[in-house]
């Protein structure tokens, strides 16, 4: 669902709005400027979902140990 926001910004600042980023094209801009700042994702339960995949885990849990592994044998 979508929301309208109204915000007041300096007429230079508009004007290249306009200009650079286009007239029907500012509020995506803005949303996709802002959502990193304001929009956590939740990582926990992102994490938990892949956890569920385990075919998923045993690749990466294969791909640590070889890793380590290589990690060894430059320590020498």
């Amino acid at each position: 669902m979508q929301k309208k926001l109204t915000i007041t910004v300096d007429e230079e600042v508009y004007a290249g709005l306009h200009k650079v980023i286009g007239q029907r094209k500012i509020s995506r801009f803005v949303q996709e400027l802002v959502r990193p700042y304001v929009v956590r994702p939740d990582y926990e339960s992102a994490y938990a979902e892949m956890a569920k995949d385990r075919k998923r885990e045993n690749e990466a849990l294969e791909w640590a140990e070889i890793n380590i592994k290589d990690m060894e044998h430059e320590a020498m």
